[in-house]
């Protein structure tokens, strides 16, 4: 069982009464930091497991050694069969257990994002048997720890003695990190330790020359944008194996000879077949309001589709049923980037949905007790399926941009909001060329969509129309409003229209949106859809047939 530190650092528990005071080198294994003083003047080394000066009210038994299944004590030391030397042990902190001469287990450390110690994998040399304790699961990369976050090249490997083995091999210059538990689980740690990773340029996929091996590295490689991760073709069975060999030039060669990863996709459509029938590419989810599916027959996963009106209309009150009604009619994960708010405010407005009441607003959330409240909490927010992007001050295209690939790639969002265009463009990018601006942002986000298959709902605003008639009016709606860019309405798979007459006289009239098609490349219909009557009581909108005198062109 393990324990954390109130500074922070994970360590393997040390049952004493005393207080924890600091990390310190162990001068009988020789470890940096593994050795910890508590405030009664006793040293207990979490690597060698030496306890020196205990109190006398300390029991034997209470000193828990981080291996259960041996009491071998560990020191730093090169490991002549697989030719790894000393420095290189010590450069990732890996200790051995001897017999002799010979060493009969390997100890490999990982540690959490902080640098803190949280776990200890082993290897028994007589039968190659691996075990772990601690924390694994919440470990980063082994090697992660070593290597400062970002940088020009990142080698992963499939094991810890090929990750010391290639970064031996490359002179030891280059960072290099090994996943945790083999090929099966490649794409589970890197998802994992995604932000770390793709904070290099290159991310470079080592693994064994082996079935298990070449599957695992293209769906690593697929995690990353394109362009980004090279693929080492090996003709051993994996880095250390050119080191015991000797043969040094031949893994750099075959290092720099990386081929850059691109997915296969050119095809004979002949070749289709019965998978021309296949729908669980694009996964579909139909809008809570009947009469927009049949216009559009839902919303779709390798879309994007951009809802756009003027200050008033009912965007926001729409996106809070989206995320709600996607949460209740898929399984999948949903992002949320809602720029003009905070993260509370953004779970405020998935409960309200679920609470049928405003309790995005303080007063109105103050009516209910803490336990109405929980039940709608665990109802929306406690299923784990939300991520929302926390930011504050300033916001760069591009870093929107690899928040909205985490939250696909890392995290498996299906679907993503983004709420909205226009607060992201603003004086950015181009000296302030709005237009050239959005065209930039747009072309990034139809590639991201395309590449990542999720389903993107995009919130944009509308420039002023010209003449005395504005949108709070209830003007209808056109592409040609689209604020700032043309590459809004050429981009988007949909745009959707909301327009409503705020000064209207008639309580009716003020608090429904007409929602309008704009553009619908999927069925091609376009026109008014439906009429969305916002209830000022709950906060919902429901759609409810025409409530005013004349009506729309639904052409």
């Amino acid at each position: 069982m393990l324990s954390k530190h109130k500074e922070g650092a994970n360590m393997q528990q040390h049952e004493t009464n005393s207080k924890f005071i600091k990390h310190m080198a162990c001068e009988n294994c020789g470890s940096s930091d593994a050795n910890s003083l508590y405030d009664d003047g006793h040293t207990y080394c979490f690597s060698c497991h030496t306890t020196v000066g205990a109190n006398k009210d300390m029991q034997a038994e209470q000193v828990v050694p981080i291996n259960r299944k041996s009491n071998s004590t560990y020191i730093l030391s090169q490991i002549d069969d697989r030719k790894i030397t000393q420095e290189t042990c010590k450069k990732y902190n890996v200790m051995v257990a001897k017999s002799g001469s010979m060493i009969t287990e390997h100890q490999y450390k990982y540690y959490d994002k902080d640098g803190g110690q949280i776990a200890c994998k082993y290897r028994r040399t007589s039968d190659k048997e691996f075990w772990s304790e601690g924390q694994l699961s919440q470990a980063g990369l082994f090697g992660q720890n070593v290597f400062n976050q970002g940088g020009k090249y990142i080698t992963i490997c499939e094991g810890e003695l090929d990750a010391m083995s290639a970064y031996e091999l490359l002179g030891s210059k280059w960072p290099v990190v090994s996943i945790k538990n083999g090929a099966a689980s490649a794409l589970k740690n890197c998802k994992q330790s995604f932000d770390y990773l793709n904070k290099f340029d290159t991310v470079v996929v080592c693994f064994d020359n082996d079935e298990q091996g070449k599957l695992a590295e293209q769906q690593v490689a697929q995690l990353f944008e394109p362009n980004k991760c090279k693929i080492v073709s090996l003709d051993l069975k994996d880095a250390n194996e050119y080191l015991k060999t000797g043969q040094r030039e031949k893994f750099v060669q075959a290092w720099w000879n990386a081929r850059t990863y691109t997915p296969a996709g050119i095809i004979n459509l002949a070749d289709l077949g019965s998978s021309l029938y296949d729908e669980k590419i694009n996964e579909t989810c139909h809008y809570p309001w009947p009469k927009m599916n049949e216009k559009t027959y839902g919303m779709r996963t390798g879309e994007l589709v951009t809802f756009t009106s003027g200050a008033g209309m009912g965007k926001s009150s729409i996106m809070r049923e989206l995320m709600h009604h996607i949460m209740k009619n898929t399984e999948a994960n949903i992002g949320v980037l809602a720029l003009e708010e905070s993260t509370k405010n953004t779970a405020f407005n998935i409960m309200s949905v679920e609470a049928n009441a405003r309790l995005y607003i303080k007063e109105i959330r103050e009516q209910y007790t803490p336990e109405q409240l929980k039940v709608w909490q665990d109802a929306t927010l406690g299923s784990g399926r939300f991520f929302a992007f926390d930011h504050f001050g300033s916001i760069e295209n591009d870093e929107i941009l690899d928040r909205v690939r985490y939250m696909a790639k890392a995290l498996d969002c299906k679907w993503v909001i983004l709420d909205h265009l226009s607060i992201l463009v603003s004086g950015q990018e181009d000296n302030g060329d709005e237009r050239k601006s959005i065209d930039i942002l747009m072309t990034k986000l139809r590639s991201l969509v395309e590449e990542t298959n999720i389903g993107l709902l995009l919130v944009s605003h509308l420039r002023r129309p010209g003449g005395d008639r504005g949108h709070e009016d209830g003007r209808e709606v056109s592409l040609s409003h689209l604020r700032g860019s043309a590459s809004i309405a050429h981009l988007s798979d949909a745009v959707i229209g909301l327009e409503r007459n705020q000064q209207a006289e008639d309580d009716v009239e003020a608090n429904t949106t007409t929602v309008r098609i704009l553009k619908n490349r999927y069925t091609g219909e376009t026109g008014v859809s439906c009429y969305l009557h916002y209830d000022r009581d709950t906060g919902r909108m429901t759609q409810v047939d025409n409530p005013f005198m004349e009506d729309d062109n639904d052409s």
